[in-house]
């Protein structure tokens, strides 16, 4: 067997946070201005200050395998970052060890690598001699980055004009065609559109499958870290929670960020412009009690707590919700439009219920994830999710039986089943 192109053996990272003392009356800042005077004169040092250490990575350890796609997850804070900024050589850990077998390409944040001054042209040759691609390599590749990047007409133009989704479009072209054996990317590519990501997360696929290269991958989407990469590495406060296959990184992930009580940390990462933010969510019975589990098939509903700033009357709101499976597959989407309803006026605070009659999955534990728009653009919407909800296993089909070993899918749905003979030939 092959060595790892990826060795991170007891990794650590360690920063010094100073803080200043805080003085809320002139008497405080006057004694303090004393103190600090007295102790230079005696040669204790400066004033008071106080240093904490904060550990960003510590005793990380993991092996890459050549050809392996790895999704790195984890909260806003976890060490993701730090650690691909380590790997990539930006930064040099306290603690512990790296060894990289092959060239590495980083795409980490926007404009990494780029000179500002310099044209798209310029810099698709600079990232390449900077990657130890020859010249000629890099005009071998140099059509077919433009073209992905779909920059043609902006070539020429110094990159310092570029948009961030220009600036991503042409950093993620040149990092991924130019052959490295490792290519690390960072959510940056959150930043370009709809499209884009999608035609990016194809590629990172075809990097891995066609050209065996190891590819290392930081997003908050759950879905395409569940679709591209066979590995994953979970990060909680600085350490290594998961280092397995993807669907079982994904499901320690969302059993421990996204728990049943439905509360909003102050470290879930969220986007929108915050016209309206959710402030919780539960679940409720058809007698209208709070629940964390239901049996299969019953009557429930989900229940959403918001706060509204700025909104203008007349605004049309739009609320939904995906609930996602343990591996981070969404199982379904539903928003109030598809039911045909909008909100045109809302309180300052409340709550948005959406009733189920019928809730048609297996047992298992589902994660809740919301997003709100106001006038089509996006509000809130929570990317570490809000809660989860168990489903416990039932006699869903009125038969006395339950799933049992069969019910390993995660849709219920009745049916009826007969037989016939088939005519004689």
């Amino acid at each position: 067997m092959s060595a790892p192109v990826i060795s991170v053996s007891n990794l650590g990272k360690r920063y010094i946070i100073g803080h200043e003392a805080r003085h809320d009356t002139l008497r405080d800042t006057l004694a303090h201005g004393a103190r600090g005077l007295l102790k230079r004169w005696l040669g204790r040092g400066a004033a008071a200050r106080t240093k904490e250490e904060f550990w960003a990575l510590r005793d990380v350890s993991f092996e890459v395998n050549q050809g392996d796609v790895v999704g790195i997850i984890g909260r806003n804070g976890a060490g993701k970052s730090t650690l691909l900024k380590i790997l990539s050589r930006i930064t040099e850990p306290t603690t512990g060890s790296v060894r990289l077998r092959g060239r590495v390409a980083s795409l980490l944040e926007v404009g990494t690598g780029f000179h500002p001054e310099l044209s798209g042209r310029e810099n698709i040759f600079l990232n390449g001699a900077i990657l130890g691609m020859s010249r000629e390599e890099i005009r071998r590749k140099f059509d077919e980055i433009v073209a992905f990047a779909e920059v043609e007409r902006f070539l020429d133009t110094p990159v310092k004009h570029y948009s961030s989704g220009m600036y991503v479009r042409l950093a993620f072209a040149v990092a991924a065609h130019l052959e490295p054996e490792i290519l690390i990317v960072d959510e940056v590519l959150a930043v370009g559109d709809a499209q884009f990501q999608r035609k990016c997360l194809g590629k990172l696929h075809e990097v891995s499958r066609a050209s065996g290269r190891t590819v290392l991958l930081v997003s908050h989407n759950l879905s395409a870290i569940r679709n591209i990469c066979s590995e994953g590495a979970y990060l909680e406060s600085g350490r290594l929670v998961t280092n397995a296959d993807v669907a079982t990184c994904l499901k320690a992930y969302l059993q421990r960020s996204a728990g049943s009580d439905g509360g909003l940390k102050a470290s879930t990462r969220r986007s929108g412009d915050g016209r309206i933010r959710f402030t919780g969510f539960h679940a409720e019975d058809a007698a209208g009690r709070r629940i964390t589990s239901m049996p299969s098939g019953t009557e429930c509903a989900f229940v959403f707590q918001f706060k509204s700033h700025v909104l203008q009357p007349g605004h049309t709101v739009d609320v939904g919700f995906g609930l996602h499976a343990p591996t981070g597959e969404r199982l379904l989407l539903l928003y109030a439009s598809m039911m045909g309803r909008e909100f045109t006026a809302l309180p300052s605070a409340g709550e948005f219920r959406c009733k189920l009659a019928n809730l048609p999955l297996a047992a298992g534990r589902y994660f809740i994830f919301p997003r709100i728009e106001v006038n089509g653009s996006e509000a809130d919407f929570p990317q570490d999710g809000i809660g989860s909800i168990d489903v416990e296993e039932c006699d869903f089909y009125g038969s006395g039986r339950t799933m049992g070993p069969k019910g390993h899918a995660p849709y219920l749905i009745r049916g009826i089943w007969s037989h016939r003979p088939l005519p004689p030939p």
